[in-house]
């Protein structure tokens, strides 16, 4: 029953109470307890609007691979606490492979995203090399799990 709410609020997140039970066959009543307590264990995380990055003038998304030159604790722990101070970065991962970490930024145009990394980028704490890619087009791009 846990995944079918889930199912249903991954596809409608704003649906009522009444209206997700009467989707997934819960009373009101329950179908709130049940949602409580996915909110509370942490399995919802958050609700979130999903955007169109384009129709608000960020028309450049880029996937930047950067290489710290340490790995010291202090090191990685400076970066990340930076990284969450920028929101033209969208997306952070800590990765394994030839880069430390894999982030999508979010620009106006390229000469903003080339501003942005010759300000920000480039003295993050740590930052070795950064290796940008530009989006060409969106494939895919869900925040829904296959549940």
């Amino acid at each position: 029953m846990d995944r079918n709410i889930l199912r249903a609020l991954q596809a409608e997140p704003d649906l009522a109470i009444a209206q997700l039970g009467e989707r997934v066959g819960l009373s009101q009543t329950p179908c709130w307890r049940r949602l409580k307590r996915l909110k509370a264990s942490g399995v919802i995380q958050r609700l979130a609007m999903v955007l169109d990055p384009r129709r608000l003038g960020l028309s450049i998304s880029v996937l930047a691979q950067l290489k710290l030159h340490r790995h010291d604790e202090q090191t990685l722990e400076e970066f990340e606490a930076a990284v969450l101070g920028h929101g033209e970065i969208v997306e952070c991962f800590s990765v394994s492979g030839e880069s430390d970490y894999v982030m999508r930024v979010v620009a106006a145009s390229v000469d903003d995203y080339e501003r942005f990394l010759k300000t920000v980028l480039l003295h993050l704490p740590g930052v070795a090399s950064i290796n940008s890619s530009f989006m060409l087009n969106v494939v895919k791009m869900t925040t829904d799990l296959p549940i």
